[in-house]
């Protein structure tokens, strides 16, 4: 989630020693649908060991505010014991040393066996763990509506960038939405990561998102995923700008569009939809990219807190990696689990594939973080490439500025 910086707080205090109470204060994101639903397996879980929960959504995404809330805690010398983030914003609280040391749990549950290597660039600082991983989410997914596909005379999944087009061109005459988007800079970034993916290949995506080249960066190929992006903007329809991704996804969900491309909690409001894969839609990579895995995980960063609270905080930490946890959260979340070794029996066939897909990635070196995402560059940068794409995205620069934008922004 999710393409801006996402928080959710976990405060653990106890009353008297004899009474052990516990309640945890929970401020996050997850409003939507799939999203409400699996935060109700987390929320189910920590009830049933005894803790209380209070709940402080923030819908539309946790952003600035929901920070500046957690660095007024950690300012007053009274933070929380866990705090959700993504990527890079882990690392940034871990340089100024108010994460706590978890190697004593990882080690004893075998954590850097099971863990992606990709997610531990994230979990750890300094060789230590200092933050326990929910999911694997993965942002170069495609969604389509079967029955839309259907009418519209699509008869294969598009395998390549031309098969993607010829399939959208269908769809849009045949009155459908081709895309259904949501106008805000990190849906259109998000959408950009499988776009270069498909553009450039693997490494061409590092050497412009985590390399930061500047010769990748502005280049021909660079050009030519933008080029791809202008494509995709004539499928959109005219009321995009600022729409919800959730609101986009009921778009395919209900057969007024024919695709998305979002990362794969999309499939979370699918499945509260009572929709089957296979059956209702369809799931595959952003032609061109089968094979790579572009990937965000929501973590928990734990803070250091005082004696009284870490066994607590231990306890958390432990369940959240704990492999009944993972597939029944994931399962209805939409994301793989942040283990490779949880079976796959209880996921659904885009599930599935989900998990064997990670696998192969962890396996192969073409797991990759999702720059929309926060998982190639600090968000500072990140922030200036979503700029750069959503001015595209909505024509007021065309794709060779827009590269060349691209450069100059890497470089502040």
């Amino acid at each position: 989630m999710k393409k801006k910086i996402l928080s959710l707080t976990i405060a653990i205090a106890f009353t008297a020693p004899a009474m052990a109470q516990q309640a945890v204060e929970v401020l996050h994101w997850w409003t939507a649908g799939g999203e409400a639903a699996a935060l109700g397996v987390l929320k189910g879980n920590l009830e049933k060991e005894g803790i209380k929960w209070n709940d402080m959504p923030v819908a539309g995404g946790g952003g600035e505010q929901a920070m500046t809330a957690v660095r007024a805690r950690v300012t007053s010398g009274n933070p929380p014991a866990a705090v959700q983030m993504l990527g890079f914003d882990i690392q940034d609280w871990a340089k100024q040393g108010v994460l706590a040391d978890m190697n004593d749990l990882a080690n004893k549950e075998g954590w850097d066996k099971t863990v992606p290597l990709a997610l531990q660039k994230f979990s750890k600082f300094n060789g230590k763990w200092v933050a326990a991983p929910v999911n694997v989410h993965s942002t170069n997914w495609v969604w389509a509506n079967k029955a839309v596909l259907e009418k519209a005379g699509v008869k294969a999944e598009p395998k390549t960038w031309d098969d993607f087009i010829a399939a959208l061109d269908k769809v849009q005459k045949a009155g459908f939405i081709g895309l259904a988007q949501g106008g805000q800079p990190w849906q259109e970034t998000t959408m950009f990561d499988g776009v270069v993916l498909s553009a450039g290949g693997l490494d061409f995506y590092k050497k412009a998102f985590i390399d930061l080249d500047q010769k990748a960066l502005n280049s021909p190929t660079m050009i030519k995923a933008f080029d791809r992006m202008s494509q995709l903007r004539k499928y959109a329809d005219k009321d995009f700008s600022g729409r919800d991704w959730n609101v986009a996804a009921g778009m395919v969900i209900s057969g007024k569009a024919g695709f998305q491309i979002m990362g794969d909690w999309a499939k979370g409001e699918f499945i509260a939809a009572k929709k089957v894969p296979g059956k209702d839609f369809l799931c595959f990579r952003v032609p061109g990219t089968q094979g790579i895995v572009s990937f965000n995980a929501d973590q928990f960063a734990m803070f250091k807190v005082g004696a009284d609270k870490v066994a607590a905080q231990t306890k958390l930490a432990s369940a959240i990696l704990n492999p009944g946890f993972q597939s029944a959260f994931n399962v209805v979340k939409g994301s793989a689990p942040a283990r490779t070794d949880v079976s796959d029996a209880a996921f659904d066939d885009c599930g599935k594939k989900a998990i064997k897909d990670l696998a192969e990635a962890n396996k192969n070196n073409t797991l990759v973080g999702s720059m929309a995402q926060g998982h190639t560059v600090p968000a500072s940068i990140k922030n200036a490439f979503y700029d750069v794409v959503t001015r595209h995205f909505n024509g007021q620069i065309d794709s060779k500025k827009a590269a060349a934008e691209l450069a100059a922004a890497a470089k502040g």
